[in-house]
């Protein structure tokens, strides 16, 4: 099967309780990504399932894609619609990231390796709070993600964002083992399943 190198998933989310569990995390601290070369400004996380054992702030932000076993961060226990979201995908779900950039910043460029179905492991992508001056590009195309959307992404194909916005995105990222469940959404009869509301 040929896959795309992104898919709106038939998976719907309330916007307006995705925006209440970020309010909840107000005082929560966001650490900046790690990878400083591949961004201009403010890109930060917050890390709701990371690596089983991991405390360090920086490690608990990592995917590690050698990692075997996961577990709910803290943060998490405060949002509970975060985990209905996170519950909706019937997969085993990796890391669980919320991932901001402030306006005026810009992810340059860049190409994560082995993260497409492809290799097993897919990243998706759910807006919690964006604004229509998001400029999110993959292979040279721009890709327009809506508030409570879910969109699976190929990126270890070249992308990048740029914030031209007055207000922060943030997206909650989910890294999912490529199962048949996943899988079964990019088949051709997959247009015709119906779309699933999380309320």
């Amino acid at each position: 099967m040929a896959f795309p190198d992104r898919l709106q998933l038939p998976l719907s989310f309330d916007p307006a309780r995705l925006a209440c569990d970020l309010d909840a995390l107000a005082a929560a601290p966001w650490t900046a990504h790690y990878v400083q070369q591949n961004y201009e400004g403010d890109w930060s996380v917050i890390p709701l399932r990371c690596a089983a054992g991991e405390t360090h702030p920086i490690r608990m932000i990592y995917s590690d894609p050698t990692a075997t076993a996961f577990v709910d961060t803290p943060m998490l226990a405060a949002c509970s619609y975060f985990q209905d979201v996170i519950a909706a995908f019937v997969c085993e779900v990796r890391a669980v990231r919320l991932m901001r950039l402030r306006p005026g910043s810009v992810i340059k460029a860049h190409t994560d390796l082995d993260l497409d179905i492809e290799s097993g492991a897919a990243r998706i992508h759910v807006p919690v709070v964006t604004n229509p001056d998001v400029d999110f590009q993959l292979n040279g195309s721009r890709i327009e993600m809506a508030a409570g959307q879910a969109w699976y992404l190929r990126l270890s194909d070249p992308h990048a964002v740029a914030n031209r916005g007055a207000g922060d995105r943030v997206h909650l990222v989910l890294d999912l083992v490529a199962d048949d469940w996943l899988r079964g959404f990019f088949k051709p009869s997959a247009g015709d399943m119906p779309l699933r509301r999380v309320p």
